[in-house]
């Protein structure tokens, strides 16, 4: 799995003319992840890290991220979002959401300026259970050229974090020859956030991700029903509020970056649905 999603990334970075890529590294796992699989596609000199901390960046993020920077030895440099932010504010008087999808995009555009600037390929970080879901901001932490992990599940990308990690110090021709852990421990065990608004976790606005993941492979990969879901051991609520989230998030999906086909059923090329509809898939009896 892993060999794969380095293999696409290499094939479509060098065959549509790229040199370098850029992404923002958040501290998070995900993010994490594609900075190591780009580090091993095209060599650490080749990809270049943005450090973007806002005023809720917790100062653990930063360390972590500043971490990985020095056990890759990908390029790196830090631009502050908080004065751009409060640039915004002043003209614009956003609250909850928008303010925080306000900053997403304000990312974005630091990486679509330094890709037009330094003709990188932008990479995005987002994973398939954002992709399902729909936990992403439209033009923001969704914007990009290439998604590697978009089709792998939050649960996989911790799995694929800890075996290439493992693999630190061994001879390969696919990885990169990192002397140590290319991915900080800390990255790997802390609960994910987006770090829009103090003290976000994921798990405020989604399920816990051992109980979601089944549940969106199930629906999304093996064409399972509501019914066929409860039947098969899952919690009836969280399967109705799953459901939900993959339905109403089809139009996210059609406008995110391209990524490597990993799963028996990926969204985009396998998994098609109409963007409007009305349909919604109801409880027998």
């Amino acid at each position: 799995m892993y060999a794969a999603l380095v293999l696409g990334t290499r094939d479509y970075v060098r065959k549509n003319g790229f040199r370098s890529v850029v992404l923002g590294l958040s501290g998070g796992i995900d993010s994490a992840l594609v900075a190591t699989i780009a580090s091993d596609a095209i060599g650490p000199e080749n990809v270049y890290a943005v450090l973007l901390p806002s005023r809720y960046s917790s100062e653990g993020s930063v360390v972590d991220a500043e971490d990985l920077v020095k056990r890759q030895g990908v390029n790196a440099r830090t631009v502050p979002i908080a004065g751009m932010v409060e640039a915004f504010e002043e003209q614009l008087d956003l609250h909850g959401l928008a303010a925080e999808n306000l900053q997403a995009r304000i990312r974005a555009n630091v990486w679509m300026a330094l890709s037009n600037e330094d003709g990188h390929l932008v990479l995005t970080g987002g994973n398939k259970s954002e992709l399902a879901t729909g936990y992403s901001t439209l033009y923001g932490d969704s914007a990009g050229g290439f998604g590697p992990i978009k089709d792998v599940f939050k649960l996989t990308v911790w799995d694929l974090a800890r075996w290439r990690n493992a693999q630190a110090g061994k001879d390969s021709p696919l990885l990169h020859p990192f002397a140590q852990e290319p991915i900080p421990e800390a990255i790997i065990v802390k609960e994910p956030s987006a770090e829009l608004r103090p003290g976000q976790r994921d798990r405020d606005s989604l399920p816990d991700y051992a109980l979601l993941d089944p549940i969106l492979t199930d629906y999304v990969e093996r064409d399972m029903g509501r019914d066929a879901l409860v039947e098969a051991g899952h919690d009836p609520a969280l399967v109705e509020r799953a459901i939900r989230l993959v339905d109403i998030a089809e139009y996210k999906r059609r406008q995110y970056p391209p990524g490597p086909k990993i799963t028996p059923k990926n969204f985009g090329r396998d998994r098609r649905l109409p963007i409007t509809n009305r349909w919604r898939e109801l409880a027998q009896g």
